[in-house]
């Protein structure tokens, strides 16, 4: 059972939309034996996304079509699904009955999600689903929502969730948003705007107005505030913190010093960022409530591109310390630091995996930009995508994608994709001009 948004002391949402959301949700549906057994065992070379059917969901017909268009899209986007068109269906199954299973194997589908939508006699709407295994002949989940309709997209997302966990047994990642930069106007003086989206490129919102140049977005992971790098005409760059409900502004860092590349510490309380002068950037940590300001490297080399830990114990970075730049891994406090990335190029933009399992950066080598992966202490590279320009790498909240920026050259701009960390699923991520930056939201729900 999913905990209600509202149940939280700190919530993603605004407080308009918690009071409108208050999903409700509950265990519905026909008991199957516990044999039932629906999964998909994600990696190895011969991986095949599994076939999959999800109905129409009936009653409302514009609402129940957006729902079920929301969970379809979704599970196709993931890489690991295969939706049956809806021309091939054997039948419209029922909901409230179960389906005739030995016309949807003759399919091929594995799995078949049914659902409908209606509202209840407050006019709340009210949204239920089923994931049957087609194989067994057993229902896997059954759950309703009750929520304001202004919510029926997210309900979809929420449903993807459950079903994407329920099958693949990895964590729920639909139910997020990503920030992003916005690109618009000629290369050579570009516009460049905080936006904010749902992960699947809908619900897009302006955050910033183009007044100053905005890169390197990061949110926090238990607050509403996102912290950028911002520069306006004719002064240093600087941290920047946007509250996203109310859209205070606070800077960060000194006026006669450049601040870059921010970061926020696990629990939300400070920022971890990079300070230049003169020469060389050091790394340094920030109390948001105090601005008291704490160094973690000095001395003579360029350190940027800070990030966290899951459980705040060590810090990533990029580094010339040797030479050229590399991602180096060191307590919090700065001990210990230690190179992780060797071989031909440099490396930079290190992003750690919720997970805290893998880093996520960008190889530059041989004239292109590739996105890849390694363990902690640097072995195991894998390399996920490689070409011209490919930057800013950052991590779903459930650790299995990653969302970067490609650009492809010339007048153009820059483009959003997201892969998985198989390297086997590439999507494009759309946006509605050029887009650059990219930083994933944790999820929404359980905040």
């Amino acid at each position: 059972m999913i905990d209600s948004p509202t149940r939280r002391h700190r919530s993603p949402l605004p407080a308009p939309l918690l009071a409108l959301l208050a999903l409700l949700a509950a265990v519905i549906g026909f008991a199957g034996p516990a044999q039932a057994q629906l999964q998909l065992r994600i990696g190895g070379g011969s991986f095949q996304p599994m076939p999959i059917a999800i109905a129409e969901f009936g009653g409302d017909p514009s609402l129940g079509g957006l729902v079920s268009g929301v969970v379809t899209n979704n599970l196709r986007r993931s890489g690991y699904f295969t939706p049956l068109d809806r021309a091939r269906f054997p039948e419209n199954p029922p909901f409230d009955a179960a389906p005739n299973f030995e016309k949807w194997r003759a399919t091929g589908v594995q799995g078949l999600v049914t659902g409908k939508v209606g509202r209840d006699a407050g006019g709340r709407l009210k949204v239920e689903f089923r994931l049957w295994d087609v194989t067994s002949g057993q229902q896997m989940i059954g759950q309703q929502y009750a929520t304001d309709p202004a919510n029926a997209r997210r309900t979809g997302h929420l449903i993807s969730d459950q079903v994407y966990t329920k099958i693949t047994g990895l964590g729920p990642w639909f139910d997020s948003r990503i920030a992003f930069v916005d690109e618009t106007g000629p290369k050579e003086n570009r516009r460049k705007r905080l936006m904010v989206m749902d992960q699947d490129g809908a619900n897009v919102r302006a955050i910033t107005t183009g007044e100053m140049s905005i890169v390197a977005p990061r949110y926090s992971p238990t607050t509403q505030d996102i912290a950028f790098m911002a520069q306006a005409s004719g002064h240093q760059p600087r941290v920047q913190v946007i509250n996203l409900e109310t859209g205070s502004r606070q800077a960060f860092g000194s006026v006669d010093s450049m601040s870059a590349s921010p970061r926020f510490s696990p629990d939300g309380r400070r920022l971890v960022m990079s300070v230049q002068q003169g020469g060389n950037a050091d790394i340094v940590t920030m109390d948001i409530a105090s601005k008291a300001q704490k160094p973690i490297t000095s001395g003579l080399a360029i350190d940027t591109s800070p990030t966290y830990s899951p459980d705040g114990s060590q810090i990533a970075f990029e580094s010339d310390r040797g030479g050229s730049q590399q991602v180096y891994v060191m307590g919090a406090d700065g001990s210990n630091p230690h190179r992780i990335t060797f071989g031909t190029g440099s490396a930079s933009q290190p992003a750690w995996s919720p997970r805290g399992d893998l880093i996520a950066y960008t190889r530059q080598r041989n004239g292109g930009f590739a996105i890849c992966v390694a363990k902690t202490d640097g072995t195991g590279e894998r390399v996920l995508t490689e070409g011209f320009h490919n930057e800013s790498p950052s991590f779903s909240p459930n650790g299995q994608y990653v969302v970067f920026f490609r650009d492809p050259g010339g007048q153009g701009g820059g483009k959003l994709f997201m892969v998985d960390i198989t390297g086997h699923v590439e999507q494009p991520v759309p946006t509605p001009a050029y887009a650059s930056d990219p930083t994933w939201s944790p999820l929404l729900a359980g905040r």
